[in-house]
């Protein structure tokens, strides 16, 4: 304890004696200055006064010295990670606010949470804005690079700044950030549809190429333009006793195929509002339809798939593929009009073409009926299918080395596919037990939007010219229209070469 005593009055004593000789050094100063009036009783200093007298040398180990030895070091600017070896917070899930957690989940409360993040950083621990492109070592062997005309506008007002926010955080949020995609959760329009049916295998919705959708309504079929929303009926079956399970457009546009419950298929021109047309032999209902071109293919409950041109004479040409053990509710010709898709109740997908009357791929993977059938626009040979309740998965083919390329469980009923026009993603509609529209981004197959409001299953699908819009049916007889897609990138105009020999005529 002694010991002590003594240490701490030599380092007293020791800054007694540095306070003297700065004082006195003063003195001498500003007695050169001329000034003889100095108070000289102000540089004495009592040593019993401010050291103590010879009985209080001890002191209590409880007792706190008057001046204090701290040292505070500057932090401002250093790495506190990597000089001070911090560990990395660990990997646990955050609790969800109800509040925000429908805004920190999606792609702007990400970025909003990324930039408060680094605000809060900058304000707290001084370290400057956060760059991707700098380097958070210790040593630097490369000249400093000169700051942006930005960083010196905002520090040569900085003194005058009334910004409660630093330099640097001023910095980072004039960053330009990437615009993030903004999806309408809630549909445009809505239309009642009464008397649509609530049947998986059927296919009751299409829009054409001139921006008319079609619509079938129990024994009739309804025409709603998109331009004008004027409603025409175009035919009715209940004189026949019939009802409508399928309708399909040309892709001209001017042309609706109709396919009824008893087995035929009938024809029927838009614009002139008179059936053009009748073909026969299904020997039950008409699912699904598709053409190519001036062929339509049809798919029927009786288990067979025809193929016939309405150029020449039924007799004349007509193609009846067999390979599906049960009802057809599937069909969809590729983009390049060479391969026809087809899904069926059997679990079965199978590709066909123009010169064989036998699949010349199948797929079995599907653990339910296969009614959502889409070709890739983009990706020359990429076919996506969905399965019904008991499989609940999308499935991505290749159809030209004939492999299983991906696959995703959406945790319900898969009813519909569609691909975008214009980006690589795909929208689908699902069933039981979640009646919810999903939006992927592919090849990621990572989730980009999630729309409610349909209270049944969403049986039907169809996609607006334009490829920006789509319309969605279901069980609860309406119509939901939704803006799903990016919109089209205006492509460059491509130079007409003066070589070209019709590029003069009119």
């Amino acid at each position: 304890m002694e010991g002590c005593s003594m240490n701490y009055a030599f380092a007293r004593r020791l800054q007694h004696q540095q306070m003297k000789v700065k004082m006195f050094q003063k003195a001498e100063n500003i007695e050169n200055e001329g000034d003889n009036n100095f108070p000289a009783k102000k540089l004495c200093f009592d040593d019993e006064r401010l050291f103590g007298s010879a009985k209080s040398t001890y002191m209590s180990p409880t007792s706190s010295p008057s001046v204090s030895d701290r040292y505070i070091p500057l932090r401002s600017g250093s790495d506190m990670k990597t000089k001070f070896s911090l560990l990395p917070e660990p990997k646990s899930k955050p609790k969800k606010n109800p509040r925000t957690s429908g805004e920190s989940g999606s792609p702007e409360g990400r970025d909003k949470d990324a930039v408060y993040s680094n605000l809060l950083r900058n304000e707290l621990v001084g370290g400057g804005e956060q760059d991707e492109n700098c380097s958070t070592g210790l040593f630097s062997f490369t000249p400093p690079r000169p700051k942006s005309q930005s960083r010196l506008n905002i520090e040569a007002v900085a003194p005058y700044s009334l910004s409660p926010v630093s330099t640097s955080s001023q910095l980072l949020l004039r960053c330009p950030r990437k615009q993030t995609r903004r999806i309408s959760r809630i549909p445009f329009k809505v239309l009642d549809a009464p008397e649509l049916q609530d049947d998986f295998y059927l296919n009751l919705v299409d829009w054409s190429s001139q921006n008319v959708l079609s619509v079938g309504l129990a024994s009739c079929v309804y025409l709603w333009s998109a331009t004008t929303s004027q409603v025409t009926r175009l035919c009715d079956l209940s004189t026949d006793n019939n009802s409508v399970t399928s309708v399909a457009w040309n892709e001209r546009g001017n042309l609706v195929a109709v396919g009824t419950h008893h087995g035929h298929i009938e024809i029927w021109d838009s614009g002139a509002l008179k059936q053009v047309g009748k073909l026969t032999g299904h020997s039950a209902r008409v699912g699904t339809l598709a053409w190519n071109g001036d062929v339509l293919s049809s798919g029927s409950r009786d288990r067979s798939i025809l193929q016939r041109d309405l150029r020449v004479s039924p007799t004349e040409f007509e193609r009846r593929l067999l390979a599906h053990r049960q009802e057809v509710c599937g069909l969809k010709w590729s983009p390049d009009n060479q391969s026809l898709a087809s899904g069926g109740n059997d679990n079965k997908l199978h590709i066909w073409n123009m010169h064989s009357l036998n699949p010349v791929s199948t797929y079995d993977e599907h653990l339910a009926a296969v009614k959502a059938i889409a070709w890739s626009p983009h990706h020359h040979g990429i076919l996506a299918s969905g399965g019904g309740t008991a499989d609940r998965s999308i499935r991505f083919w290749n159809t030209l080395t004939g492999q299983a390329i991906q696959v995703v469980d959406t945790g319900s009923q898969v009813c519909n596919l569609a691909w975008s026009k214009h980006s690589s993603e795909l929208v689908s509609t699902h069933g039981y037990s979640q009646n919810q529209i999903l939006l992927w981004k592919y090849p990621s197959l990572t989730q980009v939007s999630k729309l409610t409001g349909h209270s049944f299953r969403v049986l039907y699908l169809a996609v607006s010219p334009c490829g920006e819009s789509i319309v969605t049916g279901a069980g609860d007889e309406t119509l939901r229209f939704w803006n799903v897609f990016s919109k089209a990138n205006a492509s460059p105009r491509t130079p007409v070469s003066r070589l070209s020999l019709f590029q003069n005529i009119r």
